[in-house]
């Protein structure tokens, strides 16, 4: 079988259990779009072992800078700058330098990984309801040691997706081997 007919049937495949699993019995614990991402980041980096430990050491170091960035912005409000967003923007910057600093370890050299992490943990809090004096919601659960917290529901995803990724990738490759 051609090499990419074989990836997209193997993508597909696993894709629709993937779907299946994070829309069904896992939906409380994963997030089908974030597994995606990394499963997608495993073939940017190269889709090898060392691309999933690219993957899931970036993915998962951005989802952690992220959410120290979300604690810092929720928990040290600062109101200096009225209603403009100066002090998320400064906290953001300074994050998004320790994000990229980190590229010349080598688990951490593939940059968009770190991005993709960051991205997804942030949008994922900020673009869901929460209400601090509730309780609930992402940025309510930054440090609930539970898969309410963005920072662990987003890591499990980028874990389960890059290591969909890699076996994808495996089934592929066992789909073009020409029999002997």
């Amino acid at each position: 079988m051609p090499q990419l007919t074989a990836l997209s049937l193997s993508i597909a495949v696993l894709g629709a259990i993937w779907a299946f699993l994070a829309l069904g019995p896992l939906s409380s614990i994963v997030l089908v779009w974030a597994g995606f991402i990394a499963w997608g980041c495993f073939f940017h980096t190269g889709g090898d072992q060392k691309a999933l430990v690219k993957t899931i050491a970036g993915t998962a170091y951005g989802a952690v800078i992220a959410w120290i960035a979300l604690l810092i912005i929720v928990k040290v409000p600062v109101t200096a700058f009225g209603t403009l967003p100066v002090w998320p923007a400064i906290v953001v910057g300074v994050t998004v330098f320790f994000l990229v600093i980190v590229a010349s370890i080598e688990p951490l050299s593939a940059v968009p990984a770190q991005v993709y992490g960051y991205a997804a943990t942030v949008a994922y809090s900020l673009h869901q309801a929460s209400d601090t004096a509730a309780g609930t919601g992402p940025l309510a659960n930054l440090t609930s040691p539970n898969f309410d917290n963005p920072l662990v529901k987003m890591i499990v995803s980028f874990v389960i997706g890059a290591v969909a990724g890699l076996i994808s990738g495996k089934l592929a490759g066992a789909l073009t081997k020409k029999a002997a």
